[in-house]
């Protein structure tokens, strides 16, 4: 095979140093599990500075993944991934027809900013399709 029909090497993918993965039952009580959860293991994982950003992310993420990605009987998943360079926050749910998009919404609507404020707060976020359903992810980047 000559140079020019080489494929392509992907690159690796960056070393989990730490990683957690909870399924939640699709009520506001697992938000607020699912908030302080991860808070809490990020102080542990030694980010102190973190903490609130997760906090926030995974609130919001959640809230969505119940308020536009609930089926009766199905679990939403919570999963965050540390490695040197970047906290991942990943909410997979069941819907993955019902895509989260950033709305503009009027300044007295109460509703409508999640993904707004997930935007603003990230480093990166995004949408991945799933077999069944989707995850949002966002990431923070370790300093």
């Amino acid at each position: 095979m000559s140079a020019a029909q080489e494929t392509p090497v992907p690159a690796p993918t960056p070393a989990l140093l730490r990683e957690d993965r909870v399924d939640y039952t699709p009520t506001a009580h697992s938000v607020v599990l699912s908030r302080h959860r991860a808070a809490r293991l990020v102080l542990q994982w030694g980010h102190p500075a973190l903490a609130g950003d997760t906090a926030l992310l995974v609130s919001e993420l959640a809230t969505n993944a119940l308020l536009h990605g609930a089926i009766r009987g199905r679990l939403f998943r919570v999963h965050l991934g540390l490695t040197a360079h970047v906290l991942r926050i990943a909410v997979s749910d069941p819907r993955g027809e019902r895509l989260p998009s950033i709305r503009r919404p009027d300044a007295d609507a109460p509703y409508g900013r999640g993904l707004l404020i997930v935007a603003q707060l990230a480093d990166d976020w995004g949408v991945e399709p799933r077999t069944v359903g989707k995850t949002v992810f966002a990431e923070l980047a370790v300093r």
